[in-house]
This record gives C-alpha cells, structure tokens and sequence, in this order.
C-alpha cells in the first residue's frame, strides 16, 4: 500500500469506518504539488477522502445507494491553499499585517508574532512599547530572549511563539502532552435516544450545525459540511473582528448572522437555535464559549443529543491547553518551520525558520472536525447519544510529523494562479462575482457543492430553515 492509501486506511480505520467503504475510495493522481519537504500533499488528499468517504457512507445508511468517492492529488492541494486563489471583483483588505511575521530576539533565537487583529497587533507594540513599525519591532525585541517574550506575549493573551526544533518540541511539556494524545477524538458524552437519519437527496440533507468559528480551521469545516448538503449558520459578532477574504472563502454554502452573546438578548437566541441544532462547531479561545454559558454540559442539556465540536490550537491537554494560537505559530512551535528550514538551506544551515507552503494545519483540522461531525452524527443514528469532537492545529502537526518526509520536495515549482484555473468556479456572492476553488471530492450520486453563496457577515436572521 503506498503513502497517499496507507494515510487514508489509517484514517478510516482510526475513527472506526467500514474497511469495506475503502473499495469505494479511488485516489487519483500522484507526485508533488506543494513544495515542502512534509507530505503535505497526503495529508491534502488523504483528509478531504476521508470526510467524502464519510458523507458517501451517511447517504448509503439513508437511502441504501452505494456510490464512489474520488479525490485528485493536485486538486486537494489546490483546495488545502483555497483562500490563495481566491478572486473578487473587489479585492479584500490584505489578509496580512505588516508587522507579523518572524524577528530575531536578543539571544538570536527567532519569534514568530501574528497581528492580524488589531487588540493582538497593539497588545504586542504595548508590550514592547514601540512604534508599529517593522523595524521599530525588531529594535525592541533586541531588549528581550525569545522564549521570555513568547511567556510574557501569553501572559497578555496574544499569540506569539519561539521557533523550536523538533528535538525541543518533544521535549516540552506541551509537546509532550500532544504526543499522547489520538488525532481525532470522538467520544459519547451523554445519553440521548438515536435519530435516524431518513432517505434524502444529499448526505447531510436536514443537518443544522452552528458554526462559531473565524479564520481557516473551523470555518473549512463548516465550508465542509455544507458541500454535502448540511445547514450551516455560521454565528459572529459585530464586535469581533474578522479576515474578509477568509470570509468570502469559507463562507460559500453557509448563512450568516450576528449575535453578541454578552447580551441577555443574544446569549436567548442562540440557547433557541441550539435547541434544533444537531451540531455546535466551536473555535474560539478555550474556555471563551463555555464562559457565555455554551459548555458541553450546558449545550447537552439544551438539546439531548447534539454533537459537539471543538476545536484549539494546542489540546486541551497540557500547559499550553488555555493558549490562543493559529496555523503559523503552531508550526513555528513545534519544529516544522525549523525542519523545513534544514531542508531548504545549504548543507542543512537555517539561514531563518521557513513555512510550510500552505496553511495546511489549519486546512487538515477543518477537514478532521468535519469528519469526525459526519462520524459522530452516523452513531447518534444508530445508537443515540451526545458526542463531543475534537482535535487541534497541535495534534495535527504531530501527524503531520510521524509521516515519511518527501525527498525533494522543496524542489517542486509553486503554482500560481494562471496554473490552477481548471480547478476553479465562478458564482455570484454578497460580494459581487468570485472565483474560488472548487471541492475536491468528487461523490458519483451526490456531487459537492455549495447550493448558498458567500454572504457579508451578519446576512441572515437567526433562525433556522425548514428540514428536508
């Protein structure tokens, strides 16, 4: 069996599906398309094949049709950097602040800082007490040791890390803790009657999943879900702040609407929609929903037999489990940037740390939690129960890094926009016309696709559509 079947067989057998369901799976293509010393490429394919693998199974269970799933190498590569390709007649806010990024601390060790929002960016220049200059940065952070300003930056909860090898990775506390975690777990938290799921025209078809999420990682499983049909409301705040073009990505087949939940008028409505809900995807700070009243305990007791998804940047396990986090400082913690590097550099020298070529923590994440939601919804059909899900961006890099690394890889041209426009669609949207990447699951009976274009947060009432 080679890589790209090996990963997906692991995968499938690891949240307990059909082995049988595997005949059905044909992985097309094969070689290397993100430039990266890792299998990121497997990881692309192998994550999107299984959750199609899994909206094929529901759609059998519902309806008894057998159908096949396919999945080309190159086009889930494409899909695992979406959010790169994406066009609109207006183009967004650049999805990057001038300050983040990677600087030298004064003991010559590096630090990756992420200031895409502004109370992360001016907690940062407070700390420091500079101006919001890039040089004006890296003057300051002459003052202090890497690992010093990484524990004072998460006393203030702003998001910054050191960049550590592997070798120091596990042998952190953090690191540590993660190694003995699984990578998706999904467990039965409470006792509620089965709900079958009856014969519909798409896989998810009568699903409501709220989706309380930003950025990449649980939004892609929102985005997930809804390509095979589920109702997905995905809940912000005017207050919070927010990517636009991340939004316009990972928006497509979902609705959108506002509630502020420190108010007794918002925290109402969302108990309501909660109560006919089937699934709670969450990704904010931990600990941050629950606070507001949202737990587990809290939502089981609402609605019997909902699943639970959560989703962190570090577990929630160890001493990092409160921690915010995103993609690009998990992969600087925890040695793949200082892998990557090695492999790039002459003779195996770090000139600097070097990311991954996508956001491919954040990208596989989505795809697990939405696997482990269609997984989850599968056995409260069969057998009831309240389900709780998770994994984290840190658990996935360690999966990442168990897996055989790709001998020249960084060799691998990277493709542009004029190289992937087979793999492309144009639809109307709340934004004016976008051209995206298409899914890259391909199910014979019940194509992927998103039926609702993306809308500006904040689009749609809180309330939910009638069930198929």
């Amino acid at each position: 069996m080679d890589g790209p079947n090996r990963v997906v067989a692991d995968l499938w057998n690891g949240v307990g599906g059909d082995p049988v369901a595997l005949a059905r799976l044909q992985l097309q293509g094969h070689g290397v398309f993100l430039p990266s010393s890792f299998a990121v490429d497997d990881i692309a394919q192998s994550s999107i094949a299984v959750c199609g693998l899994a909206a094929a199974e529901i759609h059998r269970k519902r309806c008894g049709a057998v159908q096949t799933v396919a999945v080309d190498r190159r086009h889930a590569a494409v899909e695992f950097r979406s959010e790169r390709y994406l066009k609109t007649q207006h183009l967004p806010a650049p999805m990057w602040d001038p300050i983040a990024g990677l600087y030298r601390a004064r003991d010559g060790r590096w630090v990756r800082m992420h200031t895409n929002f502004a109370h992360h960016r001016d907690g940062v220049l407070a700390l420091l007490d500079c101006a919001n200059d890039r040089d004006a940065v890296q003057a300051a952070l002459m003052t202090w040791d890497a690992e010093a300003f990484e524990t004072a930056a998460a006393e203030r909860k702003l998001v910054v890390t050191m960049t550590r090898s592997p070798e120091e990775w596990a042998a952190h506390p953090q690191g540590r803790a993660v190694a003995q975690l699984p990578l998706l777990e999904i467990e039965r938290i409470g006792d509620a009657a089965p709900e079958p799921l009856l014969p519909a025209a798409r896989p998810l078809s009568g699903v409501r999943v709220l989706d309380l999420t930003r950025i990449i990682a649980g939004p892609v499983a929102g985005r997930t879900l809804a390509a095979h049909g589920a109702d997905v409301l995905n809940v912000t705040c005017a207050r919070l702040p927010s990517i636009p073009s991340l939004v316009i990505d990972t928006g497509r087949g979902k609705r959108t609407t506002q509630l502020d939940l420190d108010t007794p008028v918002g925290a109402a409505t969302l108990r309501t929609l909660v109560q006919r809900a089937d699934v709670f995807l969450q990704g904010y700070r931990p600990g941050g929903v629950a606070s507001r009243g949202f737990g587990e305990q809290a939502l089981m007791a609402l609605r019997p037999g909902i699943v639970v998804v959560n989703l962190s940047a570090y577990s929630h396990a160890g001493p990092w489990a409160a921690r915010r986090g995103f993609d690009s400082l998990t992969q600087n913690a925890n040695g793949l940037n200082w892998a990557e590097a090695i492999a790039a550099g002459p003779d195996g020298r770090v000139e600097r740390p070097k990311e991954l070529p996508a956001q491919a923590l954040d990208h596989a994440t989505g795809y697990l939690l939405a696997l482990g939601a269609m997984i989850a919804l599968g056995r409260r059909a069969e057998s009831g129960g309240s389900w709780r899900v998770r994994t984290s961006l840190a658990q996935v890099g360690h999966w990442l890094q168990s897996l055989p690394r790709v001998p020249d890889g960084l060799a691998t041209p990277d493709a542009t926009g004029a190289d992937v426009v087979d793999l492309l669609e144009r639809t109307p949207s709340g934004f004016g016309d976008i051209t995206a990447v298409r899914h890259a699951a391909s199910l014979s009976l019940t194509p992927a696709r998103w039926e609702l274009p993306a809308m500006p947060l904040g689009s749609h009432p809180a309330e939910w559509l009638p069930r198929c």
